[in-house]
């Protein structure tokens, strides 16, 4: 990572990773992985050492009220190039702890790419770049010593298309990330239930765990991965439009599953509807491009109720009142 005052005009690539897709040539236009099918983690990974996001004792995320905890997220002077092309600028946004952050703006001013750098998902791109720092729980998950899939692990994704694993059930599906990673559990019938209960999906097919999952609803199939998601005890849940392809319906019982995750997790949603930024969302985060061909920033950010009624930037007030965008 560079210090401030520090980065150079355009900072070295990362290091790569498998990579899947073609070259970006937008903010928001990052090739979607392909997650249908799972990848076995690569041989070379770190060792059990290196493997843990340690947390100083003064950064440590402190429990909440039933005794779980959630993380701070918090991004500082995040700038992002792919292929030497700049698509971000200057972004700091904390994303506190037991809330949801909602990241808002129009197509194309880097909501989507700002998201995959919270857990370093844009290093699967080629020719990805960032210059900046983000820190969770005070520990920079940059860092030469952390495993980029330790840091996926407690910083998890649900991406716009629901991906079940196409040749699993429902319950393998569930466990599926337990499973590519190694990890054992001494009970994964009731890991199953409460990962399915808590996405809001047990009633639904309790009877029909040994289902594919392909054979499920959209709405469905998007709760269903988010029980994957929470299977694997995540800190921090990042959401890219998880609503934008479902129906009113499955978009309100998406909505209540984020408020009672957001209790002892902490999510961070890409969003273009506003009244769904509102309902779901404590903090809100305003991208814009100010000028074609120009990187994407945070104009301003701040609790939600403040930037619906009375956003400092007139900018802010045009886009959440539909003027532009």
């Amino acid at each position: 990572m560079f210090a401030s005052g520090d980065q150079p005009a355009v900072p070295p690539p990362v290091a790569p990773l498998p990579v899947v897709g073609s070259e970006a040539s937008g903010a928001d236009n990052v090739p979607d992985v392909d997650l249908t099918q799972p990848v076995p983690a690569s041989p070379a990974a770190a060792p059990a050492a290196a493997a843990v996001v340690a947390q100083p004792a003064a950064a440590q995320s402190e429990p909440s009220s039933d005794g779980t905890t959630s993380a701070h997220l918090d991004a500082s002077g995040v700038s992002m190039w792919f292929s030497g092309r700049k698509v971000l600028e200057g972004c700091s946004l904390s994303m506190e702890p037991s809330m949801v952050t909602a990241l808002i703006g129009p197509s194309g001013c880097g909501k989507s790419t700002f998201l995959r750098s919270l857990n370093r998902m844009h290093e699967l791109v080629p020719g990805a770049q960032l210059a900046g720092d983000i820190l969770l729980d005070g520990v920079d998950i940059y860092s030469e010593d952390i495993n980029p899939t330790e840091v996926r692990r407690r910083i998890g994704m649900v991406f716009q298309k629901p991906n079940p694993f196409p040749s699993m059930s429902i319950a393998d599906n569930v466990l599926a990330g337990l499973e590519l990673s190694g990890t054992k559990t001494p009970d994964p019938k009731g890991l199953v239930e409460e990962c399915l209960r808590r996405a809001g999906l047990w009633e639904e097919v309790k009877t029909r765990l040994n289902e594919g999952g392909m054979s499920l609803s959209g709405g469905q199939q998007q709760r269903l991965c988010i029980a994957r998601s929470l299977a694997v005890k995540p800190d921090v849940l990042l959401m890219d439009e998880p609503c934008s392809a479902l129906d009113p319906i499955s978009t309100r019982v998406i909505e209540q599953t984020i408020r009672e995750l957001c209790h002892d997790i902490t999510i961070v949603i890409v969003t273009h509807n506003m009244q769904q930024a509102q309902r779901v969302s404590d903090n809100c985060a305003f991208f814009l491009v100010e000028e074609f061909g120009k990187p994407g920033r945070i104009v301003e950010s701040g609790p939600t109720e403040r930037l619906f009624s009375n956003p400092s930037d007139p900018r802010t007030l045009d886009y959440v009142t539909g003027r532009f965008g």
